[in-house]
């Protein structure tokens, strides 16, 4: 299924259509000082760039449009380049239909279909990088409505290869199934809020077993983005709430986001299931400057060796962050951020504080709600 989405896109990029716009690039980098290691690293300790792109987009006619993007990382173990976008996606379908093909990412949560430059913490929550590898981009094809309803209503449902979520290849042509609904609405002129739910089948590993001849070599990828704890079904729930003076975020801005993750029937794993979770706020109290805390948690389980005999035993994560960003233009950031984690039968937990600086040249697309 790889190949045959893949070679769709390329097919995309090469279409004779009139198009109505020229080819748009966009580039971001992002660079970065972490002062340790934490468990549930998205950024390892020292310099480096996690998550810098180049992105190239185009429309093909009225009908649809074609984006690529690359992404790099490199710090003071090594670097990885990542093809994480190469997709078409219509444009002009009735009903409020939109059909996407290629590789993408996959449309569950509140922040998984974001690009991670534009979050508000410098690491995704511990249950994102627990469950989905920081963020799970796949090849496959997807299909997203937007109901005829007074209150913003839109749903979607996507097919995956599923090689792309954990180490190993996927032992099923469609190794992952997503649904998802998100609904909308306003509070008078100064506020509006955003409820979702998702799910995903994993069918990865559903034989229990992996692609042996494949498992320690994933295209030549040291992918690091893999999902460390996985099942077979995965749930997701989020809400998300703004206030902004007559919806006017300019200077000023709250906001208020929690999302929770429930995993079971584990892979590889001798308890019933894996939970997380996470509550956000942000407050933008100038043009410039913002600040925020958020605090997470992951239960998760470990095998130790007992008397000579492995045992499970369940684990715990907690984190807590807090963070000051200063963007003197639209165009960049500069952000201080402190970590603490606490953890119960798990390795690896420690305090950090992060700088990082954003710089984007070029064009992107528009950040979700």
């Amino acid at each position: 299924m790889k190949k045959k989405a893949l070679a769709f896109a390329v097919a995309a990029l090469s279409v004779q259509a009139p198009l109505s716009h020229a080819l748009e690039v966009g580039v971001i980098l992002d660079a970065y000082h972490k002062s340790d290691e934490t468990a549930l690293n998205g950024r390892t300790e020292g310099f480096g760039s996690s998550h810098s792109e180049l992105s190239l987009s185009q429309d093909l006619g009225d009908v649809a449009t074609a984006q690529m993007t690359w992404v790099g990382e490199w710090n003071e173990e090594g670097s990885d380049l990542e093809l994480e976008e190469l997709y078409i996606q219509s444009t002009s379908l009735p009903g409020n239909i939109s059909l996407t093909g290629g590789r993408f990412l996959a449309d569950i949560g509140y922040l998984n279909a974001n690009h991670s430059h534009s979050d508000n913490f410098s690491e995704r929550p511990l249950m994102y990088k627990a469950f989905l590898g920081g963020h799970y981009y796949d090849d496959g094809v997807s299909a997203s409505m937007v109901l005829p309803t007074d209150r913003y209503w839109r749903v979607s449902a996507g097919a995956f290869g599923g090689d792309e979520l954990g180490e190993e290849h996927s032992v099923n042509t469609i190794g992952t199934w997503t649904l998802s609904t998100e609904f909308g609405d306003d509070f008078g002129n100064n506020s509006s809020w955003q409820a979702g739910v998702s799910y995903l089948k994993n069918r990865t590993q559903e034989a229990g077993h992996h692609d042996e001849e494949d498992e320690h070599d994933h295209e030549g990828h040291s992918h690091s983005h893999g999902a460390e704890y996985q099942g077979e079904h995965l749930y997701l729930a989020d809400i998300v709430w703004k206030w902004a003076p007559q919806g006017n975020n300019r200077k000023q801005q709250v906001k208020i986001a929690a999302e929770y993750a429930y995993v079971d029937d584990l892979y590889e794993a001798e308890v019933d299931h894996y939970t997380g979770w996470y509550l956000s706020g942000i407050y933008q109290f100038d043009e410039n400057w913002s600040t925020g805390i958020r605090h997470g948690q992951v239960d998760l389980a470990h095998e130790h060796e007992h008397e000579g005999e492995h045992e499970w035993e369940d684990s715990e994560l907690k984190e807590t962050s807090i963070m000051l960003s200063w963007q003197p233009t639209h165009t960049q950031r500069l952000r201080l951020e402190y970590r603490h984690q606490d953890a119960k039968n798990m390795e690896g937990e420690d305090n950090a504080i992060t700088l990082q600086y954003q710089i984007g040249f070029g064009a992107h697309a528009a950040h979700g709600f």
